[in-house]
């Protein structure tokens, strides 16, 4: 009889394309065998009778660490993974951040000194480009064979952006080497305008960083990257889409067949403008770049991620604690730091308000949420998929499970979530990392530094 270390019986399995009941044997971390009756020596067996089988989230866009607004996004790579493992995330690929005068390398040094030895799952990095000349335009081909394989141009945001040029040069050289780039796509001059306009007229309160940055500075700077794009003959990547307006420039992108893929995520598919009103400073809960929008855009993103039009769903979390950090901005808007927690909710919020309510397939959410940020972001086949060969990074999900999100159910550093009193149907109950279970029943059984970094390949492009 053949030895096995774990063995998952009689569940459903689910991937992008199937779904299936199966039973999942594991050696040394790796799937090694799918199918019915499998016993093996020694394993350990889990019943998942009743429940999906999924592959492990992939999060490909997380802000842990992060200094941003005179703070530091408040969890760390220790309390952040924790939370997104409890949530079924078994992969992130984080930011690292160029600073000024730093090169590519040394910005992922930085990244690494605050994650090796704290992750307790598996982690990529995206480099963030904020100083750009022609050294660090020639080190983006050896970052990208060290397994940076992707980069982050900021269309906005002082000391951050971008001009067209340096968008232009990069994707031209991303492409010539196997590699994407990603933009945070807004018009920097539009929101410039308005945020200096409402400080002079004491519009100071957080539903202003909402109006400040209205859906056309986003859609003007999406068509303008794919633009510049197509032009360059390169793929490109943009995060976080938020309106129904830039969701036209993207379909239409994609009818005509460029290389143009985008996520969007869970605040923007299940939030909505009426959240900046509420009273005592509680709308800056949801400050956040781009901002919440009005409700007729959800149902377009919800159709747009349905039909394929949008690539994947990631949380962009970067969460800050409201007393001390999101308080910093109560005489002014502009002061608020940017960002909101959500890495360990997006799995049960998809799969409630998405699989479980017909808005997508099982085989979509897993696909939006595992498989393609796998192919993306050069993690395919090892991540994002339940086959042969693959990782052992599983998901045991109960659709039976009924909960409430309620901040004192997570495990996010953090003092608020965004889903308050928001009713899931679903649940992860187990979730196993690499074949080792790390989470059981919502208590993180896991161990510091387990999580490894991950040297990703060339994009698949979806």
């Amino acid at each position: 009889m053949r030895k096995y270390d774990l063995i998952i019986k009689r569940g459903t399995v689910v991937t992008a394309s199937d779904a299936f009941k199966s039973d999942v044997a594991v050696k040394d971390g790796i799937i090694v065998a799918l199918g019915q009756d499998i016993t093996g020596d020694g394993a350990n067996i889990i019943d998942a009778e009743g429940k999906y089988v999924f592959p492990g989230g992939i999060d490909v866009h997380t802000h842990l660490e992060m200094p941003f607004g005179g703070t530091v996004s408040s969890d760390d790579f220790e309390t952040g993974t924790i939370a997104a493992a409890c949530g079924g995330t078994t992969t992130i690929v984080d930011f690292a951040i160029q600073a000024k005068g730093q090169s590519l390398q040394q910005a992922a040094e930085t990244w690494h000194k605050k994650a090796d030895g704290k992750a307790v799952i598996d982690y990529g990095f995206h480099i963030a480009i904020t100083d750009m000349n022609e050294d660090i335009l020639n080190e983006m081909p050896r970052a990208i064979k060290n397994g940076y394989s992707s980069f982050k141009l900021f269309m906005t945001y002082d000391g951050l952006k971008v001009n067209d040029d340096v968008l232009l040069k990069a994707l031209i050289m991303a492409k010539e080497n196997g590699g994407l780039i990603c933009v945070h796509a807004e018009n920097y001059y539009i929101i410039d305008y308005l945020i200096k306009k409402f400080y002079k007229e004491g519009k100071i309160e957080p539903k202003y960083h909402a109006m400040s940055r209205p859906t056309v500075a986003e859609a003007e700077a999406v068509s303008r990257a794919i633009k510049i794009a197509s032009f360059a003959n390169a793929p490109l990547y943009i995060v976080h889409l938020s309106c129904k307006e830039s969701l036209i420039e993207l379909a239409r992108a994609r009818e005509q067949r460029l290389p143009v893929m985008a996520e969007t995520c869970p605040q923007y598919l299940l939030l909505s403008e009426e959240k900046y009103e509420e009273p005592n400073f509680m709308g800056a809960k949801y400050v956040m770049s781009p901002p919440l929008r009005p409700k007729e855009n959800l149902n377009s993103l919800w159709d747009g991620l349905a039909k394929g039009e949008i690539q994947a769903v990631s949380t962009d979390h970067c969460p800050f604690f409201l007393k001390g950090q999101k308080d910093l901005g109560l005489e002014f808007f502009g002061k608020i730091p940017n960002g909101a927690p959500g890495i360990e909710t997006r799995m049960a919020l998809m799969y409630s308000y998405g699989a479980d309510m017909g808005k997508l397939s099982l085989q979509r959410f897993v696909e939006v949420t595992a498989t393609n940020p796998a192919k993306i972001f050069g993690l395919y086949p090892s991540k994002g998929t339940i086959a042969v060969g693959s990782d052992a990074d599983i998901v045991i999900f109960d659709p039976n499970v009924k909960k409430v999100i309620t901040k004192s159910k997570l495990h996010e550093n953090v003092d608020y979530t965004p889903y308050e009193g928001f009713e899931v149907t679903g649940y992860p109950v187990i979730t196993i990392l690499r074949g080792n279970i790390i989470v059981e029943n919502g208590n993180f059984i896991g161990r510091k530094g387990f999580g490894k970094f991950l040297k990703r390949q060339a994009p698949i492009l979806v």
